[in-house]
């Protein structure tokens, strides 16, 4: 008799507590973009220049397809593949980035522009590219968008006008 209690005892107690292991929640793993493992060639984390010292920082796939997401619901309208469309004689190819005043080829450098969008010149605020102030986008966010513009001109085809690097 006090087998068959404890056998009783055992299976509610798989009943009860299986169902809570079964239903929890469980982490969300985020999913490298097909681009960004294809075009921008990252299936492992990938240096990138944080500012004009030469101080790096890894960005995960996951990192540069958040970027590209938040490109793809922020950016696009203005720049498909990397052109420029309401100024088509500057786009975000890596050599265009370089040449803007100041130099926007690093992430600090991006993120700074994004922050305070100015003329390629730097000469005076610019309404093309839509301010984005920390309301909007977090720190991580706005520097995995950065990633992923630097990236893409650096690697992948078509991005902009050029490629230094293929």
């Amino acid at each position: 008799m006090l087998r068959r209690g404890v056998f009783v005892c055992f299976l509610l107690g798989i009943l009860v507590i299986m169902p809570m292991v079964l239903l929890a929640p469980q982490p969300v793993l985020a999913a490298a973009d097909s681009y960004v493992t294809r075009y921008l060639k990252v299936s492992e984390p990938v240096p990138l220049e944080l500012d004009a010292e030469g101080h790096t920082r890894l960005f995960s796939a996951e990192d540069l397809s958040a970027g590209k997401r938040l490109f793809e619901q922020n950016c696009l309208n203005c720049h498909v593949g990397g052109a420029t469309l309401p100024d088509p004689t500057i786009s975000l190819s890596l050599t265009d980035l370089q040449g803007a005043t100041p130099p926007r080829k690093d992430i600090n450098s991006l993120v700074a522009y994004l922050r305070q969008p100015m003329t390629y010149d730097g000469s005076e605020e610019t309404f093309w590219c839509r301010q984005v102030p920390e309301s909007w986008m977090s720190q991580t966010q706005i520097e995995d968008l950065a990633a992923f513009v630097l990236r893409a001109a650096q690697k992948a085809p078509g991005w902009g006008i050029d490629n230094l690097e293929s």
